[in-house]
């Protein structure tokens, strides 16, 4: 962290903004390309909407005219995951959110995921995209952030910033919510790994109760489980680091794979496996593995929740590798 003043809110558009024709749901598109390797971002919740390489597909895409299911690809910010009844106290104050999950009564991804971020810089690999979450029910601080997505050899690689510029300390959170997939294989075929020691237990609303070992459990996906064998929405914690990262996997029978990695700063990671995401052909399994910066609930639990002096910026990146 540092106390450099933000720049994040240059806006690159010229004179040809808005563009011609239809648009899509998620607003203004970037597709960058490094030789075969392709990211499309939209610009509504500045959106991962495909990454490939060779033609290879590694996370989920859908419709130009629909919004992202499910979350997909979208980011999280000024928190991930879940506030329990959009409750929560700051300095003895008691606030109240804004109810986005309506059927289990919690705030739910942050503040960020109906807004058109602006771009900022752009260019044929990298595109960055910045949005600022203001003052609003339940929330009295502001934020300026932004994310830059750059597809490099390696892959893709998504760095996040956020920078207080209010006048008071802000507490925050910050993930990503990626589908992923290794092609056109069936996702129940693929394995799954993530070298965790702890999950967060939760209630029928899906707010944390407690914690517990994985070790012993169903839920010990470190050693990788195939998802024909899981049915999950849960995060886990504890995270045992690769070379000073952490790394899930997912990889098809035939060795093929994709690794999200991130910094050590994304020590929370929730997989969701839900059975009936939405596809033009019909509903079908997909998995969702999110790298989160704090578990749900943490602006209660206060359990890795991060603080933002006036002036002070932060940043941490994840991102995809493909292997195989």
């Amino acid at each position: 962290m540092s106390a450099e003043p933000s720049d994040l809110a240059t806006d690159v558009r010229g004179d040809d903004w808005p563009p011609p024709g239809p648009r899509p749901a998620s607003g203004e598109q970037w597709v960058l390309r490094h030789g075969t390797t392709v990211a499309r971002i939209g610009q509504v919740a500045a959106v991962l909407r495909e990454f490939s390489v060779d033609g290879v597909h590694y996370t989920e895409t859908w419709p130009d005219e629909d919004v992202p299911p499910m979350g997909c690809g979208i980011v999280l910010a000024p928190w991930p995951n879940r506030i329990a009844g959009g409750r929560w106290t700051h300095r003895g104050q008691e606030l109240q959110l804004d109810l986005t999950e309506p059927d289990n009564g919690n705030a739910i991804h942050g503040l960020l995921r109906n807004t058109a971020y602006r771009p900022t810089r752009v260019a044929e690999d990298s595109v960055t995209l910045a949005a600022t979450a203001y003052p609003q029910h339940g929330w009295p601080f502001t934020l300026d952030t932004a994310v830059t997505y750059t597809v490099t050899d390696a892959g893709l690689r998504v760095r996040h910033e956020v920078s207080n510029v209010g006048s008071s300390a802000a507490p925050f959170g910050c993930g990503a919510h990626p589908y992923l997939r290794v092609g056109g294989v069936s996702v129940p075929e693929l394995t799954l790994t993530v070298r965790a020691r702890t999950r967060a237990i939760t209630d029928d609303k899906l707010i944390p109760t407690g914690l517990e070992p994985v070790a012993g459990t169903p839920a010990d996906l470190s050693s990788g489980v195939r998802l024909s064998e899981l049915t999950l929405d849960g995060a886990f914690t504890d995270l045992e680091p690769v070379d000073g990262r952490f790394e899930h996997t997912l990889v098809a029978p035939h060795g093929r794979g994709v690794t999200l990695w991130t910094d050590p700063a994304f020590g929370w990671v929730q997989v969701y496996t839900p059975q009936n995401f939405p596809v033009p052909d019909g509903p079908r399994p997909a998995v969702a593995v999110e790298p989160m910066t704090c578990g749900a609930n943490a602006f209660n639990t206060g359990r890795d929740v991060i603080t933002l002096q006036p002036g002070e910026r932060w940043s941490a990146s994840w991102g995809l590798t493909p292997f195989g």
